[in-house]
């Protein structure tokens, strides 16, 4: 396929190259008259491990040149994928101002082109830009999205110092647009790479580039501050970690990443509270730990505000205990939240098919009592019972009778998911997730 590259720093010349080792032909721009004259003279215009010797074999064989001329560019190729910088302002939004510019150069050189023409956006950009850009375009152009062009949003994911490698085998390719026809015309660019292709909301694409960005920071820093705190103990931290990594069915894994509710329990919040004490007593600052509890704490807060805010007196917990298959309320958020709203006169009940009074004992039946005294009172076992009795249902767990729960309350009573409990529930107007 002929393709346009605008930018050729860092994503735009590993994109030029390697696209161009997949056989397609390739035109970079630039405004920068020093790095159009390199990519001509068949040089790369970063340092990276093998884009040298890529720049110089696609430019011997014709596949690859540069221009600072926009026009001549769009109207020579079928996309134009857009890779220049978007560096952050003193504020620390994302400066956007070169993707605002390069939007309205690419949409004067559509004004005379009759094809059909797809735009690529592999710059990390805020959410809402693939259709400012689609805006821009249809102003300077007077031609119609997706009738006469497309925008794609098409993150990239490469690391320097594997740039090249991380190109040609990424986690993922992923595509998203308004159009099926730009989708298709960037799964042909792309069809040669053995990475699986995800189509996903515009919104996604445009956001997943900071989530992994931003994990891999707290990764980075979180390691650290284990790290501090093994020092100061005389233990080495680099086994502890190798041993910390070897779990992949709980820490290095999908466990635990799903947005929902707080956590809870007897063993989190006691672990942690104690990590906290030992860099606390070890005169270590740790504040990626500290702030654990503070999130968490935040979200229970978040959690109650939504139900609050629904303005209904009688509120109903499905589920209690802090996670399904247990009947350990330890540390509950739902028991917390359910405490909260009856301190402040709101009328609640429970069911909850794990929680037998008869049966609880211990530290966690004392938990219970001393932040419910009148359970006995609210809890109920019989379900129509507990719906007829409330004008909100909160969903805590999903249970065992979840599908009977469904099929009472959709289109009848209020829902305020916390668990993501069906995906029947999103088109109902009555529904509101926590996260979602």
């Amino acid at each position: 396929m002929k393709i346009s590259i605008f930018g050729l720093g860092y994503v735009g010349c590993v994109g030029l190259g390697c696209l161009a080792e997949l056989g397609h032909e390739l035109i970079g721009v630039d405004i920068d008259v020093e790095k159009v004259n390199l990519i001509n003279n068949g040089k790369a215009t970063i340092v990276e491990k093998e884009i040298d010797g890529i720049i110089e074999k696609n430019r011997s064989s014709n596949l690859i040149r540069a221009t600072t001329n926009c026009s001549e560019a769009v109207e020579k190729t079928d996309i134009a994928i857009i890779c220049v910088g978007t560096p952050n302002d003193t504020n620390g939004h994302l400066d956007m101002s070169h993707i605002y510019s390069i939007s309205k150069d690419i949409g004067q050189a559509i004004k005379n082109k009759n094809e059909f023409f797809t735009i690529a956006v592999r710059s990390t950009v805020i959410p809402g830009t693939n259709c400012k850009i689609a805006e821009i375009i249809e102003l300077e152009s007077g031609k119609k999205n997706i009738k006469d062009f497309c925008v794609v949003s098409n993150p990239e994911f490469l690391r320097e110092g594997t740039a090249v490698k991380d190109f040609f085998n990424p986690p993922y390719t992923v595509l998203a647009s308004e159009s099926e026809k730009g989708i298709e015309k960037m799964q042909k660019v792309y069809e040669n790479i053995d990475s699986e292709i995800i189509k996903v909301s515009i919104g996604v694409a445009e956001l997943i580039k900071f989530v992994n960005n931003s994990y891999h920071g707290l990764k980075v820093a979180f390691a650290n501050e284990i790290g501090r705190i093994c020092k100061s103990l005389n233990i080495d931290s680099r086994v502890l970690m190798e041993l910390f990594v070897k779990d992949s069915s709980l820490n290095i894994s999908q466990a635990y990443f799903k947005p929902g509710f707080a956590y809870g329990g007897s063993c989190l919040p006691k672990d942690l509270k104690a990590l906290n004490t030992i860099s606390h007593d070890n005169y270590i600052k740790t504040p990626i730990l500290s702030s654990i509890e503070i999130s968490n704490q935040i979200h229970i807060e978040y959690a109650f505000e939504l139900i609050k805010n629904k303005n209904k007196k009688n509120i109903g917990f499905y589920g209690l205990s802090f996670k399904d298959g247990t009947d350990d309320l330890r540390f509950s958020p739902a028991l917390e939240v359910a405490e909260r709203l009856l301190g402040k006169g709101y009328g609640v009940r429970i069911y909850d098919k794990n929680i037998n009074i008869s049966k609880l004992m211990g530290k966690n039946k004392n938990f219970l009592f001393e932040k419910l005294p009148h359970i006995n009172e609210i809890l109920q076992d019989d379900l129509d019972t507990f719906i007829s009795s409330v004008e909100i249902i909160v969903v805590v767990n999903k249970g065992e009778n979840i599908s009977a729960l469904n099929e009472r309350v959709l289109g009848k009573k209020e829902v305020v998911d916390l668990v993501r409990v069906t995906e029947k529930f999103k088109n109902y107007e009555f529904y509101e997730g926590i996260c979602w």
